[in-house]
């Protein structure tokens, strides 16, 4: 964070969800709302996202790196041509979590993922879509008004599912959107919220 940041984030203060942890602080500055438009990116949000089902995001983002070694870089196209040797080797790795159905997710979400790169538009493309391009900005004063899910996250849901995607439900969608930044809900008492950003 930089210097005229940190004068902000302690006027201002965060967004009550990062507590005092130092991880998701971070993250929390430096990544989450953040508009991400990079595809490999994008997909290993969306992967991490499916592999936090059920639990809380700083349990998968203190394991970021140690998915990132045990799923290739993340890269969609490897990840895609897993097979039952791999899903072992991922099963028996510590350091993620070993969920066969989280696991077998991920390799069918790199296959979709593949597939839909191959169509006219890139992943990025078509998920900025759904937003005209642009972030939606919220004004939301406590964290009691953030909504878990919304219309626009079912229909995302709705159509990853029908492009043969997994644990992409409208709750890990709307998560993802806040994520990458397609929807801003940083708290308007937030210094990284744009009405209070320079």
């Amino acid at each position: 964070m930089k210097k005229g940041e940190e004068s902000q984030a302690a006027t201002l203060g965060r967004c009550p969800w990062c507590g005092e942890s130092g991880i998701y602080m971070d993250y929390h500055d430096r990544e989450w709302g953040e508009p991400l438009r990079d595809n490999q990116r994008l997909f290993e949000a969306l992967i991490l996202d499916g592999a936090q089902a059920g639990l809380s995001w700083l349990t998968i983002l203190k394991r970021r790196e140690a998915y990132r070694r045990a799923f290739d870089g993340m890269r969609a196209e490897t990840i895609a041509r897993y097979g039952e040797k791999e899903i072992q080797r991922l099963m028996g790795n510590p350091l993620i979590i070993r969920n066969r159905r989280k696991i077998v997710s991920a390799i069918g979400n790199a296959r979709a993922y593949v597939t839909l790169m191959e169509g006219p538009v890139s992943f990025s493309s078509w998920l900025w879509n759904w937003v005209d391009g642009e972030p939606i900005i919220h004004y939301y004063r406590t964290q009691t008004e953030v909504p878990a899910q919304t219309e626009l996250s079912a229909r995302i849901s709705q159509e990853l599912k029908g492009r043969g995607f997994s644990f992409v439900g409208p709750t890990i969608i709307y998560a993802y959107m806040q994520a990458v930044g397609m929807v801003n809900d940083h708290l308007v008492t937030c210094f990284k919220h744009p009405a209070t950003c320079p």
